[in-house]
């Protein structure tokens, strides 16, 4: 059973340790995409190299729309444009890792929900390959599942952090297991992940965005925890905590940055002004981190922040 270190904190808690903090998130800067027809581009993942090039993978969509593709980018003259000859995937919030030498890809599919005509469905899917341009489908998760991710903690040891929501996970509760090859990612193996209980209260939510191995064998969650408001408005924060798979220990959430901490921008849509989803965190050896992060889900920025897993 998985065993929290301190307390379980709200939103509100969260935030109000974070105002007192003295070291802010600074510089931050938003991401210029060009090529995409007018569209927003945001959740984007953190720069990654792929042949040798720096890539980024970003959720290009319409204003008006949930339908969205996931976009390859390169830089050219500071802004960014896709990048001829990659694929394109009609999904929803793309992550990226590497395992065993190989690039692991994937993102949110929508779907028209089996049983609630004119609602969607989605899920988590996953794709494999040594770049790019091999990137092959080799799984799906569970219907209804989003935020799912793989860490490699060494040979035949792969973390898998689940997020479950409904009769088992309520809004949204973070879960753990681990497997050993890609074979053993299935829906059912998925659905079995022990949960970390206590972590959100039953009016939260929460989910992990991105995994850093620490050189103490701990795993560093980049995530996210969101609450409504009593108009019924998002709040979303990105928030890190640490977990230890050996002793199944983990650690106190902390809010690591607010909206106010970005530049202006437009929103989505009214309820969704406040809304940070965490994407990636690139960090630097003289204490601090690049955080990329969608805003309000219309752009992608982002910031330098003191590393949260030093």
């Amino acid at each position: 059973m998985f065993k929290r270190i301190g307390n379980k904190q709200t939103c509100a808690q969260l935030l109000e340790t974070y105002e007192k903090r003295e070291n802010k998130p600074y510089q931050p800067e938003k991401i210029i995409f060009e090529g995409v027809d007018g569209k927003d581009v945001y959740n984007t993942t953190a720069p990654f190299y792929d042949d040798g090039e720096l890539v980024i993978a970003g959720r290009v969509e319409s204003r008006d729309s949930e339908h969205s593709n996931v976009v390859f980018f390169v830089q050219r003259n500071g802004k960014w444009i896709p990048r001829q000859g990659s694929p394109m995937f009609q999904l929803q919030d793309p992550f990226v890792t590497k395992i065993a030498g190989e690039m692991v890809f994937g993102g949110v599919e929508i779907y028209p929900h089996p049983v609630h005509q004119g609602q969607f469905g989605w899920r988590t899917v996953f794709y494999r390959g040594k770049r790019i341009a091999e990137l092959q489908l080799f799984t799906k998760g569970p219907e209804g599942m989003k935020d799912i991710r793989l860490v490699e903690l060494g040979e035949n040891r792969i973390g898998v952090f689940t997020r479950p929501q409904g009769e088992r996970g309520g809004r949204g509760t973070i879960g753990y297991t681990e497997i050993r090859r890609f074979e053993e990612l299935t829906p059912e193996t998925i659905e079995r992940a022990e949960l970390l209980e206590g972590q959100f209260i039953e009016e939260e939510w929460g989910g992990a965005n991105e995994l850093h191995p620490l050189q103490d064998g701990t795993i560093g969650v980049l995530g996210h925890i969101a609450c409504f408001d009593e108009k019924g408005d998002r709040h979303y924060y990105p928030m890190v905590f640490t977990l230890n798979p050996d002793t199944k220990q983990f650690s106190e959430m902390q809010i690591i940055a607010t909206r106010s901490d970005f530049l202006e921008g437009p929103a989505k849509r009214p309820d969704l002004k406040d809304v940070v989803f965490s994407g990636g965190l690139i960090r630097h050896p003289n204490g601090t981190a690049e955080l990329y992060c969608g805003t309000s889900d219309a752009e992608a920025q982002k910031i330098i922040i003191p590393d949260p897993f030093m």
